[in-house]
């Protein structure tokens, strides 16, 4: 027998485990866990709502027992395990255009291939779509595919644009009166359960603590050296929260041991946790707008920490709630709290709104500058983003600049291209801070609130 040891080429050989927190290893069970839930739910004579993250109404759908699927996080989980190219050459091949969402196609080709999510655990067809229109139109004809292909009921909840940068009494009783006439009506009638508004309420106390806790966590990157990186990290942080955990229990305990976490970092003097252990040298502190590459997730961060930048905050952590401006879900006002929430997402903010939000975590967090991941599928967030930088860098005099990648579309990722973008970048940052320009002209914009 030959006992020869063939050296695996580099290209082939496993990358090491990624070093993570313990906040992120809890996070991960509770996702998995919420997967073994879905699995099961149908066994258990339990109904299953569909539902986006943007507007997600999960204290409410608590209140009738259902399950929650969410097709978003369903797109990213198999993007980060490198399932969604199949799933969306499938899509293609079945009809649809290449210029459509990936996270769309993502979730369709799962859907053509068994319904088998992306724990491996089986997805259960969902008895009921609940649409919480917020400013993305691809969601309404997303939701429309399924509906044909399951035939299922669908709830619509209309939230008005925010067209003038603010939110009107009128748009809010316009939501609530939904609320009230269609949806909770709906739900009652899919789920067999009657609405308890006390029930919500109790749901809405867990929801303010751990919304309390991921401000402290997010505000945290104000510190320096920052103990988080807002952007590649965040997304692990506000994956409980912007999906089927808001409202529970478990989601408080997740935020508490979190912010416990951050605190003793920032005690500590510790910089962020990143996949290949703490980030020791803080160069560069960025804001970045639009979301990540799941596909090329953890390449994608690396080219950052390599260099030491960290972002110290982003707008891809808020499109589940603009919890750091204020909002909490108010259990006093149920109704009226679902509704503020949904129409203070930051996909309903217009861009003068945007611009100011991104002008502001530049003062704050102290930033050397914006940076753009534009992404090629998604309308909702990279309509208008050139206008945003050129608007950011006249009003901050910080530098900005521009990438282009994709969502769960491993063809849209250019390492090469991507990090020669990052390291020009990262030169004209060097450059500003030698030459000084731009030095003191951060004004304080104050973002938009609720009238």
């Amino acid at each position: 027998m030959n006992d020869t040891v063939i050296p695996m080429p580099a290209s082939k050989k496993a990358k090491p485990t990624a070093v993570k927190d313990d906040a992120m290893n809890l996070q991960k069970e509770l996702i998995n866990a919420n997967y073994m839930d879905l699995a099961q739910a149908h066994k258990q004579g339990r109904k299953v709502a569909a539902t986006f993250v943007p507007g997600n109404l999960n204290e409410l759908l608590m209140c009738f027992d259902l399950a929650r699927s969410l097709p978003e996080t369903n797109a990213l989980q198999n993007g980060m395990r490198k399932k969604s190219g199949k799933f969306i050459m499938d899509a293609e091949r079945d009809g649809h255009s290449e210029d459509v969402c990936t996270y769309v196609k993502a979730d369709l080709g799962m859907m053509m291939g068994g319904e088998i999510g992306p724990t491996g655990d089986p997805l259960p067809v969902p008895d009921v779509l609940l649409l919480s229109y917020t400013g993305c139109f691809t969601f309404m004809k997303w939701f429309e595919l399924i509906r044909h292909k399951y035939d299922v009921p669908t709830l619509m909840l209309h939230v008005p644009y925010q067209g003038s940068g603010r939110i009107d009494p009128n748009m809010r009783d316009y939501v609530v009166r939904q609320l009230k006439e269609t949806i909770i009506p709906g739900l009652e009638k899919i789920s067999g359960v009657k609405f308890d508004i006390d029930r919500l309420r109790q749901y809405m106390k867990e929801s303010v603590k751990a919304e309390d806790d991921l401000v402290k966590v997010l505000q945290s990157a104000k510190n320096r050296p920052s103990p988080i990186d807002g952007y590649f990290g965040a997304v692990y942080y506000i994956g409980p929260i912007f999906t089927a955990f808001r409202g529970t229990p478990e989601a408080t305990n997740y935020y508490r041991v979190l912010r416990e976490e951050i605190e003793q970092r920032v005690r500590e003097g510790r910089g962020p946790v990143t996949p290949e252990g703490d980030m020791k040298n803080e160069q560069y502190r960025l804001i970045v707008e639009g979301p990540p590459n799941w596909t090329s997730f953890r390449d994608f961060w690396k080219m950052f920490y390599d260099e030491g930048a960290v972002v110290v905050s982003s707008t891809y952590a808020k499109v589940g709630g603009l919890y750091d401006f204020g909002f909490r879900h108010d259990p006093d006002h149920p109704l009226e709290s679902l509704a503020e929430y949904c129409l203070g997402c930051y996909t309903n903010l217009n861009l003068p709104s945007r611009i100011d939000m991104i002008c502001n975590y530049i003062e704050e967090y102290q930033a050397d500058g914006l940076l753009i991941n534009s992404i090629k599928s998604c309308n909702s967030f990279s309509a208008g983003q050139l206008l945003m930088m050129r608007e950011v860098e006249k009003r901050t005099g910080k530098p900005a600049a521009f990438i282009e990648t994709d969502l769960v579309d491993p063809r849209y990722f250019s390492a090469a291209n991507v990090k020669n973008r990052l390291e020009s970048y990262f030169q004209m940052v060097k450059q500003k801070r030698t030459t000084g320009i731009g030095e003191g002209v951060r004004p304080v914009i104050p973002l938009h609130s609720v009238q």
